[in-house]
C-alpha cells in the first residue's frame, strides 16, 4: 500500500553532529517507502557519516558543495524548486544560526532559501548549547519565518552531559513530515479522542479491565494530527508511546476518563470516543490487598457513567460525535441502535469475532454506520483504517 512518502521529493540536510549516524537509518527508511531522497551532507557532516554511505542507502548522489555537481551547476537551485520537503537533522547550534539570519554560504543554507516547501528541523546539540540564550533566540526567529522545529529529546548525550538536546526519535519526526505531505482538511479544528481500556481496582493488586490495547484510537489521534487538528487524546492504561503532535492526558478507571473528557466537551469541534471504557466497577475497592482466604464467591458491580451517552446529551451545535463498538455478532443492528441511543453523527462497528480485528490486532475491518449510509470498510492497518474513518468525518 503507498504512503505518503511514496513519489515525493525530499531533501535532507545532515550537519556535523554525532547523531548524522542516526539519519542514515531514516534515508533507508524513507527510500523504502519509495521517496525519492536527496543527501546534502555538509562538510563537518561528513566527518561523522560518509557521502558514500547515503548514496547507497538513498540510492541517489549525495550533494556537498555547491560547485562540485558539473551536470547542474544550479543544484541549489534546482533541489530546492522540486523539493516537497526538506529535513535538516541534526541541526547543530551553528546552522541554526545561519539559517536565523540568512546566511547562504553553503549548498544546504543556500537551498534552504530557494525551496518554498516546508523545512522541518531537528536540533542537536549539547544541553547547555541548546538552553543557551542565542541558541534560543535563533529558534524563535526561524519559528517565526515559518520553520517548523522538532523539538530534541531528553538524555544522556555522547559528552556524558544528561539534559535537552538529543535527537529527536524518527517515530516523532516522521509524524511531523508526514503531516506536512498530508492535506490539512481539519486544520482550524479541535479533537478529542478517547482510547484503551480503563482499570476498574478490586483492592491495591487487583482490577477489572478488558483487551483494549488502544491501538485504534492512537491510530485515529495520529491521523487527526498529520491532517492538521489540534488533538487531544485521554488514553486509559497503555503500553503505547503517546502519539507525536498530541497532548495527552492519561487516566485509570472509568470515571477518571469521565471527569477528563466531560470537563474538555464543550470546547471540542469532533469528538471521537474509542476507548474501551468498563460499564461496571467494584461495588467498593479494599484498601489493603484482600488474601485469597478471604475472597467472597460473588462480587458485587456498580455501573460506571456512560460517557458517550453524555456526549449526545450535551452535543453542541455543529459538534460532531463519534462512537465506536466492539460487537461480535449482529453488527449493523447493534451499530444502529447505539448510534440512535447515543445520538452520535457516526459509528464505527468493530467485529470483535475473529483473530486479526478488534482487540490487541494491527489490522481492523470496521462496518461504519450514519443516519444516511452503511459502509463497510477493507480489511487494513489500523493506521489505514483511521484515515479512512477520517474521511468519512469531514464529510459529516
Amino acid at each position: 500500500m503507498p504512503t505518503v512518502f511514496a513519489g515525493k521529493n525530499i531533501v535532507i540536510g545532515v550537519t556535523g553532529s554525532i547523531a548524522a549516524f542516526k539519519v542514515a537509518g531514516w534515508v533507508s527508511t524513507l527510500a523504502k517507502e519509495e521517496a525519492n531522497v536527496s543527501v546534502i551532507l555538509t562538510e563537518s557532516g561528513s566527518r561523522f557519516v560518509t557521502p558514500l554511505t547515503f548514496s547507497a542507502l538513498s540510492g541517489n548522489k549525495t550533494y556537498g558543495s555547491m560547485f562540485d555537481d558539473r551536470d547542474d551547476p544550479m543544484v541549489h537551485i534546482t533541489l530546492g524548486q522540486n523539493a516537497d520537503i526538506m529535513l535538516i537533522a541534526p541541526a547543530t547550534a551553528n546552522t541554526i544560526a545561519r539559517l536565523a539570519n540568512g546566511i547562504a554560504d553553503d549548498l544546504l543554507t543556500t537551498t534552504a532559501l530557494v525551496t518554498r516547501a516546508e523545512i522541518l528541523i531537528c536540533p542537536a546539540m549539547n544541553s547547555r548549547m541548546y538552553s543557551h540564550q542565542m541558541t534560543r533566540e535563533n529558534i524563535a526567529k526561524l519559528k517565526a519565518a515559518g520553520y517548523q522545529l522538532i523539538d530534541p529529546a531528553h538524555g544522556m548525550m555522547a559528552c556524558k552531559d544528561e539534559g535537552e538536546g538529543r535527537l529527536a526519535e524518527w517515530e516523532d519526526v516522521v509524524e511531523y513530515m508526514a503531516k506536512s505531505l498530508t492535506p490539512q482538511d481539519l486544520s482550524g479544528k479541535k479533537v478529542l479522542v478517547t482510547a484503551g481500556p480503563t482499570r476498574e481496582h478490586l483492592d491495591p493488586a487487583r482490577f477489572l479491565s478488558n483487551r483494549s490495547s488502544g491501538k485504534m484510537g492512537y491510530a485515529m489521534a495520529s491521523a487527526a494530527f498529520r491532517r492538521g487538528a489540534e488533538v487531544t487524546l485521554v488514553s486509559g492504561p497503555s503500553t503505547l508511546s503517546s502519539p507525536a503532535g498530541v497532548a495527552t492526558v492519561s487516566v485509570e478507571s472509568a470515571e477518571d476518563m469521565y471527569n477528563a473528557v466531560i470537563g474538555r466537551a464543550d470546547s471540542m469541534d469532533i469528538i471521537v470516543k474509542s476507548a474501551a471504557v468498563a460499564d461496571y466497577r467494584p461495588a467498593e475497592t479494599a484498601r489493603h490487598k484482600v488474601k485469597k482466604e478471604q475472597i467472597e464467591g460473588q462480587l458485587l458491580l456498580s455501573r460506571n457513567r456512560d460517557i458517550l451517552f453524555e456526549l449526545g446529551r450535551k452535543k453542541g451545535e455543529g459538534q460532531i460525535l463519534v462512537g465506536f463498538a466492539a460487537e461480535s455478532q449482529h453488527l449493523h443492528e447493534a451499530g444502529k441502535n447505539k448510534l440512535l441511543k447515543k445520538n452520535l453523527d457516526l459509528i464505527a462497528v468493530n467485529d470483535i469475532s475473529g483473530n486479526d480485528t478488534g482487540f490487541e490486532s494491527g489490522t481492523n475491518q470496521v462496518l461504519l454506520i450514519s443516519a444516511k449510509k452503511t459502509k463497510r470498510l477493507p480489511h487494513t492497518s489500523k493506521e489505514h483504517t483511521a484515515d479512512l474513518i477520517w474521511d468519512e468525518i469531514v464529510l459529516q
